[in-house]
Formats: C-alpha cells, structure tokens, sequence
C-alpha cells in the first residue's frame, strides 16, 4: 500500500526484455530482496540492487507492460518513486495501491492538469476524490464527461514527472480503492432499475 506522496524522481538506467532496471537513491535506503517499489503509480518488486545503491531492477510480466505506461518508458525517462507506506508513516496522500486501473492521456498539462479515462473509472471518479496519476496523490478538481482535471502546484510539478508532461502523454491512472470496495459492497444490496 503506498500514499501517492512521490519520494523521488529517478530515471530510467536500462530496459532489455522484461527487466527494467531504474537509477535511483532515497527509495534504496532500506531496500531489500522482493521490496515493492511504485514506479508511476505501478507496484514492482526489487529482485536485485547495486551495491552503492544507485540503481534497482524489477522483472516486469507482459500484463504490467500491456496495461500500464511501464511498457512506453525508454532509457533516461524520469519515474516518480515510492516506498510502501508504514503503519508508522503519516498517510499524506490517499490508500493507494500501486494496481494501475487504466491508462489515461493528459489533454492540457499542468497546472490545470486535464486526464482523459476510459468511460468505465468515470463513476468512480467525483468533485473533490482523490485520484492518482502516474503514482502522484491528486484531488479530482473537476470530473469531466471523458475524463477529470486537477490542480497541480509548482511544488508537485517540480518534483514529479506532471510537471514535464505535454498534450498526448500517456498516464497510469488508479482510482480510489475506497470508490470500488464501496460499489462491491453494495452491488448485491442495489436492483438494477427497467432503466438502467
């Protein structure tokens, strides 16, 4: 479980095949053997480090690089990173899981950060929720008929990677857990209405 506070933007050190290997510092500081690290919003685990800790990889299943934004990244690409959260750790974001529900594609970049979701996370997705996009902790702003925006300040735009995004980028985007926890709940408890 991670908060969608960004630790550190690290970069892309290599790709080959299904490895993907990440130039960073601060998430390493206790990392171990099968750690989970969010890359952009995606849950990886560490299956090995450099011995300076600079630099970790994680295998990634095809699934991973078909569903989220992982499969776009090339070499020197900036990652925001994250740790797990502790039960220790003050939650600053929002329960996030590191489990990408779709890819979403910005239309106007930051500040006034506009994401375009598929019609199936719209429900989800209400005036003042939360959201994560690319890993980052989000309020939802505005939700629009294709998609939402956010407010994005100079602080997050400089310390993540929504402050380089441009028009067309792709995203990973995870709605609040809460939201679908809720509707499974309460699915077997709702009729579906003649209307729908």
């Amino acid at each position: 479980m991670f908060t969608g506070i960004v630790e550190e933007l690290g970069s892309v050190r290599s790709r080959v095949g299904s490895r993907l290997e990440i130039d960073c510092t601060t998430v390493l500081e206790d990392v171990e053997l099968g750690a989970s690290i969010a890359v952009n919003g995606c849950c990886l685990t560490v299956v090995e480090w450099g011995e300076k800790s600079d630099w970790f990889a994680a295998e990634v299943s095809e699934e991973t690089f078909a569903r989220t934004v992982v499969g776009d990244l090339a070499v020197g690409d900036p990652v925001n990173l994250e740790r797990p959260v502790r039960l220790s750790d003050r939650l600053g974001g929002h329960l996030v899981q590191g489990h990408v529900d779709a890819v979403g594609t910005i239309v106007d970049p930051s500040p006034d950060l506009k994401v375009k979701v598929p019609g199936e996370l719209h429900r989800y997705i209400v005036e003042k929720g939360s959201v994560t996009v690319d890993g980052v902790s989000l309020t939802v702003v505005d939700p629009a008929a294709d998609g939402f925006t956010v407010a994005v300040i100079p602080h997050t735009a400089d310390v993540t990677t929504l402050g380089h995004k441009t028009s067309g980028d792709r995203v990973n985007v995870e709605v609040d857990v809460m939201a679908k926890y809720a509707e499974q709940l309460l699915a077997g408890h709702l009729r579906e209405t003649p209307s729908g």
